[in-house]
């Protein structure tokens, strides 16, 4: 699958990913900024903007205006905002490419920001943090960045908390514009049936007024630095029926080079339904309903961890058998075979090839690692650095990875205090 990507008069990165065949094309805008780039006092403000460029735009000015020019065409559109990224797109019919740029450039560009809608969409994003605070198979995941990277920014919350976002003033997101959304930190990308002169052309009509630099004042995000000497445990506690953790350990950053061999040792552990975890606590033992592991990278770090979804009288031995599975692993107690490590990277490659069917995921495969990486990977190159991982780099990166001192254990459930937990993981 190639790729070209273009460096516009104004330091515009253009990204295009040319898919012959497709009828589909996603455009999508990506700034590199997010929750992790905020001042504190203004937490969640990159997740509110996200909201406010569908609320009225200069060409467009109302919710509804936008949403009627998208549906004209036949698109969907929609946004994400992340820890150091945020994003804007719209999927449509490959003739109507015209459009998405108008529409998406307009949005992004040129958003009224009008201090009414302001105030009427703290009350949505409010709610949407509920909402988060009532779905523990989801705030989990927050839980446990909250302990992981305690004090940095990359342990708040992506959408800020109910005080921050109330806060929230329309000259906070000016100023938040100015020292973020200028070109020479936005990628526009496309992928689909599309050329590059095409995009190209586009890019050049409606991005190229976009100032190539900030407001000039110089924002340096912290970078993570782990600083501890004992696993860590933090007790969410919620009345519910059911109980959930993260056991899981501090790792390295996007273009740390033991990646794949990490991405192995990761579907090994709980990567599909087949996978040892998956396996030990719940086939065997019947402890959980929901078990997988994943990885989370940001620039300068990252972490391998474990979602288990569990009975909350089980949770004891789940955490138990999980944390004997990583160090049994990693101390070669339960050695890895052949055909255990085949099936682990088949598993990653066809998942990466399951999931490259469709333009928007295309276009987000490349543009997050233009974005941050220096040679971004083309996914025949993936697939072949993820066959030249052996046993011996797998057991490499679990020892470097699985080391008390870098274990954090994230609970949610009925449970009054933390003491059983600290005690199980020391």
């Amino acid at each position: 699958m190639n790729y070209k990507l273009r460096t516009l008069a104004n330091e515009l990165r253009v990204l295009t990913v040319p898919m012959p065949g497709m009828e589909s094309v996603t455009v999508a805008v990506w700034v590199k900024t997010g929750s992790r780039d905020e001042e504190k006092k203004v937490n969640g403000i990159s997740h509110f903007l996200e909201h406010m460029v569908f609320k009225g735009s200069g060409k467009r000015p109302s919710a509804r205006k936008i949403s009627e020019a998208v549906d004209a065409i036949g698109g969907e559109f929609n946004a994400a905002t992340s820890k150091d990224w945020t994003n804007f797109y719209i999927k449509a019919r490959s003739g109507s490419i015209e459009t998405a740029f108008d529409v998406l450039s307009d949005m992004v560009l040129d958003p009224l920001l009008d201090p009414k809608e302001i105030e009427r969409e703290k009350g949505v994003i409010i709610e949407e943090i509920a909402m988060y605070e009532d779905t523990p198979m989801l705030k989990i995941g927050d839980v446990f960045e909250q302990l992981a990277f305690a004090g940095n920014s990359l342990s708040w919350d992506i959408a800020g908390t109910p005080g921050s976002v109330k806060s929230i003033q329309k000259s906070d997101f000016l100023r938040y514009r100015e020292l973020h959304y200028y070109a020479d930190n936005i990628i526009v990308s496309v992928a689909g049936g599309v050329t590059e002169k095409k995009v190209l052309s586009l890019a050049k009509k409606y991005f190229s007024e976009l100032s190539r630099i900030g407001s000039g004042i110089e924002l340096r995000t912290e970078e993570f630095k782990a600083a501890r000497k004992t696993p860590r445990v933090k007790l969410h506690p919620q009345k519910k029926e059911q109980a959930h953790f993260i056991l899981g350990f501090l790792g390295d950053g996007r273009e740390y080079k033991g990646r794949y061999a990490q991405a192995v040792l990761s579907a090994i552990l709980g990567g599909g339904m087949s996978s040892r975890l998956f396996t030990e606590v719940r086939e065997r033992r019947g402890l959980a309903y929901a078990v997988r592991t994943s990885i989370g990278r940001y620039a300068d770090t990252g972490y391998l961890g474990t979602y288990v979804g569990v009975d909350p009288k089980k949770i004891d031995e789940a955490v138990k058998v999980s944390i004997d599975q990583y160090f049994g692993l990693a101390e070669e107690r339960y050695k890895i075979s052949g055909r255990e490590l085949k099936k682990a990277k088949e598993y990653l490659k066809g998942h990466l090839a399951l999931a490259l069917e469709d333009t928007k995921d295309v276009n987000s495969f490349f543009a997050e690692q233009a974005l941050f990486v220096k040679e971004i990977v083309a996914p025949e190159e993936a697939y072949e650095k993820v066959d030249e991982v052996s046993v011996k780099d797998v057991i490499f990166e679990a020892n470097r990875l699985f080391k008390k001192e870098k274990m954090s254990l994230a609970v949610i459930g009925p449970y009054k205090n933390k003491d059983k937990f600290v005690k199980i993981i020391n």
